[in-house]
Parts: structure tokens; sequence; C-alpha cells
């Protein structure tokens, strides 16, 4: 049995002796066969670990890589979140400087749904009954006028924004007075069309438009837009005047509620008139 364990482990045990005998004999000597074979060693496993160090140096630099990478993306996240806080301050601290500027009852709101996308839009904004809002009255921000509350739940109220094509206010033009009534034509959504202006008015582009307050929603005074183009018409006696509204509705989110009850008959008549 020893014998047989012999014959199977013989060849292994000669081999690992007589490397060993090599090992010694190279760490003994020291000629100068020696040290060049020692010399041609090292360099080979030189060259070897160096080749190893190199791949090792890369995997660590994709590592570190993508560590910066994440690292990035994160300040990036921290940015852009703290830009969004200072411009979002920005607008809280300017719609109140707004209603410290006025003795019209503004009650503040917040835009928690935005539909914009067809003729027919509609905004819903989180305030409701409970907190004085009705049916008729005028939705603002500080920049000019955003639309008029159409139906009003406890919390919760629609409003029928500037653009929709039901949507209709006075306005004149200022300095001149020129008065005429706002609409719009359902298509291009950075212009509204202001009609009935006598082709005698000397209307300019630039000039400004408000509301005339010959209206049960909207106070006189509050800003629509800026007049962007003039044009005639053969055979009419009214102005083509497109305005560009001063309060884009893409960028709004918060607004006021002008809290002035609508007299629901002047409403009515008003909805009727200006149809």
């Amino acid at each position: 049995m020893n014998f047989r364990l012999w014959e199977r482990i013989r060849d292994w045990v000669i081999l690992f002796g007589l490397l060993a005998v090599a090992v010694v004999l190279m760490i003994a000597q020291n000629t100068s066969m020696v040290r060049a074979i020692r010399a041609t060693a090292l360099e080979s496993t030189a060259w070897v670990e160096a080749r190893f160090a190199w791949a090792g140096g890369y995997f660590r630099a994709l590592d570190e890589n993508s560590r910066l990478r994440a690292e990035n993306i994160l300040l990036s996240s921290q940015v852009a979140r703290t830009r969004e806080a200072q411009l979002e301050n920005d607008r809280l601290r300017r719609l109140l400087g707004f209603r410290d500027t006025t003795s019209i009852d503004l009650y503040p709101a917040r835009i928690v749904a935005k539909d914009i996308t067809g003729q027919q839009n509609l905004l819903t904004i989180d305030v409701g009954s409970n907190d004085g809002v009705e049916v008729g009255m005028a939705v603002v921000d500080d920049r000019g006028i955003i639309g008029k509350v159409v139906l009003v739940s406890a919390n919760y109220s629609r409003v029928m924004p500037y653009l929709n094509t039901d949507f209709r206010v006075p306005a004149k033009v200022l300095p001149l007075q020129a008065e005429g009534n706002i609409r719009w034509e359902g298509e291009d959504r950075s212009r509204l069309l202001l009609e009935h202006v006598s082709r005698t008015e000397p209307v300019l582009r630039g000039q400004l438009v408000v509301t005339s307050g010959y209206s049960a929603t909207f106070p006189a005074g509050f800003p629509i837009g800026y007049v962007d183009s003039v044009a005639t018409r053969r055979g009419r006696n009214e102005l083509v005047i497109y305005v560009a509204p001063s309060s884009p509705l893409n960028k709004v989110e918060y607004v006021f509620v002008v809290r002035e009850r609508p007299d629901p008959e002047q409403l009515e008549i008003d909805q009727q008139i200006l149809r």
C-alpha cells in the first residue's frame, strides 16, 4: 500500500526537491551567472507586475470615475433644487409685495392642476368656499390677470383662464383710454385679440392693455398684456390688435383670488353681452 502511494507521488517529490536545491544554490551563490539569472528573473517579474499594476490602476480609475459621476449627479440635483427654491422664494416675495401695495382683498392660492392643451382650458386652485371664494371672482397674479372662478367646492375651485375661447374681458389701451374686448381665438397661446377698437385710435406696439373696470369680475387697472401688433383690414372700421399676455400661463404657479363678491345680475348680463 505504501509502495503504491510512493509510486504516485515520487515524481512530485523529486521535482519539488530539485526546485528547493536550485533555490538554495541561487541564494547561496553570488557568482556573476547567478546574479545575471536573478536580474533576468527580476526584470521578467517586474514587467509582469507592471502590466498587472496598470490593469489594477485602470479598474481603480473606473471605480473612481463612477463614484465621481454619482457625486456629480447628486450635486447637480442639489443645485437644481436650491435654484428652484430660490426662484420660488423670489416669486412668493413678489406676490406678497404685490398684495401689500393694494387695498383689494387678495386671497393667495396655488395652482394644483393645469390643463392648457386645448381650447376649453381650465385651472384648479387649492382654495374654495371655505376660504370665501365664489363663482365669478377674478384670479390674478402680480403680473396680470389669469382668469375667473367658474366652479367652487369646499376646498378647491375651477378657474377659466384667459386662454379659453369662452373667456371675455372689457379692456382699454393706455394711455389712450381706447376701449375694446379681449378674447382668445383658440390657436396661438402667445397672443390675445383686442376687438372693437376704432381704426382712428393711434394704438402702437408696446402699449399696456389693462382691464377697463366695466365688468362684474375684474376691477379696473389689472394688466392684461402689451400690444404686440396692430393692423387694419379693408372695409372694416376696427383695428386688428393682438396682445401678448403679461402673465404667461405656463409659468404661473401661485395666484390671488380677488375676493370681491360680483353682482350675480350684472355677471349674467356681462356674459350675455360679451358673447
